[in-house]
C-alpha cells in the first residue's frame, strides 16, 4: 500500500503520526499502546484497500488477483486482532497504573465478607 503512495504524502502522515505521538505519548508504555493501535487499524485497512485496488483495475478478478485478496483478508484480519489485542491491553496497564492506590488503614481490619454469625447467649 505505501509503495503507491507518493513521497509527499508518506512525509506527510509520518508528521502527523510523529505529533500525535509526542502529543500523547506521556510515557514509553503510551507510545506503545498508540503505536500497535496504529498498527492494527492499518492491518484493517490492507483487506479493503487490496480489495478496492483490485476492483478498480478490472470487473471480473483474476486467480493470482482472487489468491491476493484472500491472503490481505486472512493476514489482515490476524494480524490487526492481535495488534488491536496488544493495544487494549497497554491501555488497560496505563489506566490501572495511573489510578490512585486505595488507602490502608492500619489498625483496623475489614469485617469479613459473606454470612454474618449470630452470637448466642
Amino acid at each position: 500500500m505505501w509503495d503507491q503512495a507518493g513521497i509527499v504524502w508518506t512525509l506527510l502522515i509520518a508528521a502527523a503520526a510523529t505529533g500525535f505521538l509526542l502529543w500523547q505519548g506521556r510515557s514509553v508504555g503510551a507510545v506503545w499502546a498508540w503505536t500497535t493501535l496504529g498498527l492494527g487499524i492499518e492491518s484493517m485497512t490492507w483487506p479493503v484497500v487490496t480489495m478496492a485496488r483490485i476492483r478498480m483495475e478490472a470487473t471480473q478478478p483474476t486467480e493470482e488477483q482472487m489468491e491476493t485478496i484472500l491472503n490481505a483478508v486472512l493476514f489482515g484480519l490476524f494480524t490487526s486482532v492481535f495488534w488491536v489485542t496488544f493495544a487494549f491491553g497497554l491501555f488497560k496497564r496505563l489506566r490501572a497504573q495511573a489510578a490512585p492506590a486505595p488507602p490502608i488503614q492500619e489498625g483496623r481490619s475489614s469485617p469479613p465478607r459473606g454470612k454474618k454469625k449470630r452470637a448466642r447467649a
